[in-house]
C-alpha cells in the first residue's frame, strides 16, 4: 500500500538524492499519503487538542471579536470570516452556533487543503482548498496553522547549514549542506544549534495582508519571540511531533504517521510587518469577555440545577473550558497576534 515514505523516496530520487527538510515535511503532512490526508486531525479522537476542541466557549468568545471588527469596518454586508487551516470545521461550528451578527449578511469561508477534512465541514460555510484572493472586509483567522507550515531547518556546524533528507536503509537520515538562510541567523551559535526559517509562514502572512482591504488578520499559535531564542533551546522544545495525543518520534521517522509542528517565530512574521497587537491567549479571551460568558454559564446552571437541561449542562461546562483555555502553563500562554488593515 502506498505511503508517505514512498512519496518521499520518489521525491528524493527525482531530486538527485536529497530534498530539503521543508519538502520532507510537506510530503509527510500534506502529500498524497501524508498525515492530514490519511486521517490525522485534532480532537479527542484525533492526535492533539486545539482550543476549539476544548468546547464551544472559544468560538463564542471569538464571535464577540468578529462582531466588534464588523462594527469597526462600518457593518458592511458581505463581511467575510476566513478560517485558514480549518481542519474538520470544529471552530466553524462553534462560531456559527454563537450566531454573530456579522454573519447575518456575511459569509464564513473554511479553507482546508485536505479533501478528507473538507468533507467534514458543517453546513453554512464555504468549504474551499485555497485562500480567497481578495476580501473587502473581514477577519482572517489562522488558529494553529502556521506551526504546521513547512519550514527550512538550519543546523550550526561551524556555520549555518541547511538540513536535508536522504535515504538511509529503510528510512531517512539528515545531511547538512552549505547555503545562505533567507532570514539572518545569529553567527557563532553553539555547535549543533538548530533554528527554523519559516519562509512559508511569512509568505502566508504577506498573502493574507495583501488580500485584505479592511479588517484584521488574527494568528493564534504557540510562539517564540525570536529565532535566537529558539536556537538557544534544546531543539525538541520547539520542534515536536504528535500522534494519538502523545509526543511522537524523531521528525524523520515514520513520515505520514505523526504530526510535525514548530513554535512560530514572531520576529520572522514581524519582518513581513510588525503586528499591531501581541497578547497571550488568556489576555485575548479576557479582553473579549470570556469571564462574562462563564458567569452567564454559572447563572444558567444555578437556575436549572434542580432539573438540569442539556443546554444548562453545556453552560456549566464553560467553567472548565475557561480554565483550560486560559491556563498560563498551557493554551493560555499561546500567542495571539493581530495585523489590521484599513
Amino acid at each position: 500500500m502506498p505511503s508517505a515514505a514512498d512519496d518521499i523516496r520518489a521525491a528524493v530520487r527525482d531530486a538527485g538524492g536529497r530534498i530539503g527538510f521543508d519538502e520532507f515535511m510537506r510530503l509527510a503532512l500534506y502529500g498524497p499519503h501524508g498525515f492530514y490526508g490519511s486521517g490525522g486531525n485534532a480532537g479527542r479522537r484525533g492526535d492533539f487538542i486545539t482550543s476549539p476542541e476544548v468546547g464551544p466557549l472559544f468560538g463564542a468568545v471569538l464571535a464577540r471579536m468578529l462582531d466588534a471588527e464588523w462594527e469597526r469596518c462600518g457593518r458592511p454586508d458581505g463581511f467575510t470570516v476566513v478560517d485558514a487551516g480549518a481542519g474538520p470545521g470544529t471552530l466553524a461550528r462553534a462560531v456559527l452556533s454563537a450566531s454573530p451578527q456579522c454573519l447575518a449578511n456575511g459569509r464564513y469561508v473554511a479553507v482546508e487543503v485536505s479533501a478528507a477534512q473538507r468533507e467534514r465541514h458543517p453546513d453554512g460555510v464555504e468549504s474551499v482548498a485555497q485562500m480567497p484572493a481578495r476580501i473587502e472586509a473581514g477577519v482572517i483567522i489562522a488558529n494553529e496553522l502556521l506551526d504546521n507550515l513547512p519550514f527550512e531547518l538550519w543546523v550550526h556546524d561551524g556555520a549555518w547549514r541547511r538540513a536535508t533528507a536522504v535515504e538511509r536503509g529503510d528510512g531517512f537520515a539528515e545531511e547538512l549542506v552549505a547555503g545562505e538562510p533567507s532570514f539572518a541567523l545569529r553567527p557563532g551559535a553553539p555547535h549543533g544549534a538548530r533554528a527554523p526559517v519559516q519562509r512559508e509562514a511569512a509568505g502566508w502572512l504577506g498573502g493574507a495582508l495583501g488580500s485584505l482591504v479592511r479588517g484584521t488578520v488574527l494568528v493564534i499559535d504557540y510562539c517564540t519571540a525570536t529565532t535566537v531564542q529558539a536556537a538557544a533551546m534544546p531543539w525538541r522544545e520547539w520542534l515536536r511531533t504528535y500522534a494519538g495525543h502523545e509526543r511522537g518520534g524523531h521528525y524523520l521517522r515514520e513520515p505520514g504517521t505523526q504530526d510535525i509542528t514548530a513554535q512560530v517565530m514572531v520576529d520572522q512574521l514581524a519582518a513581513v510587518r510588525p503586528p499591531d497587537a501581541v497578547r497571550t491567549q488568556e489576555q485575548f479571551l479576557r479582553l473579549w469577555g470570556i469571564d462574562e460568558l462563564v458567569e452567564e454559564g454559572r447563572r444558567v446552571w444555578r437556575e436549572n440545577a434542580a432539573a438540569p437541561t442539556l443546554a444548562a449542562v453545556r453552560m456549566r461546562s464553560r467553567v472548565a473550558e475557561a480554565e483550560a483555555l486560559c491556563d498560563p502553563s498551557g493554551l493560555g500562554s499561546f500567542g495571539v497576534l493581530e495585523w489590521r488593515a484599513g
